[in-house]
């Protein structure tokens, strides 16, 4: 069985001011069950406008609702995440968006790593949150 590719697009689309030209997708059904959700941040994907300017609480809202949404449209749910990646550009915007990101695993316990980096792709983008899920054969 092929990786089925959810939201596929070209960076050159993206990020114009980069001169790019990736093929990339939001997320990766692998063997049917498992979900690898790229790295979310505060931005609409249906437009691609950044949300949440200057707020990482409001950004890592939006990612997590971005996570939310692929993962149904991979056919899955929240509950089926295992793991967590964050990235932050500041260690101050730790509380707000561990508190938004709470909001959206109560009860799933996913492991999680958190990292603060210098950038991400857009200055404007504060925090970056990234997925893996996996469909259990059986529901519990």
């Amino acid at each position: 069985m092929a990786h089925k590719r959810i939201r596929k697009f070209n960076t050159k689309d993206t990020y114009p001011e980069q001169k790019l030209d990736n093929d990339l997708c939001q997320s990766v059904v692998a063997r049917g069950t498992m979900i690898f959700v790229r790295g979310q941040i505060g931005q609409d994907l249906e437009t691609s406008e950044s949300v949440g300017i200057g707020d990482a609480g409001a950004q890592a809202h939006k990612a997590m609702q971005n996570i939310r949404m692929l993962l149904e449209e991979s056919g899955a749910k929240m509950e089926h995440i295992c793991r967590l990646v964050v990235y932050l550009t500041d260690i101050r915007y730790r509380e707000a968006v561990y508190r938004a990101m709470g909001e959206y695993t109560k009860g799933v316990y996913p492991v999680s790593t958190g990292l603060v980096v210098p950038a991400l792709a857009r200055p404007e983008w504060l925090v970056e949150i990234e997925a893996t899920a996996v469909i259990p054969d059986e529901e519990d």
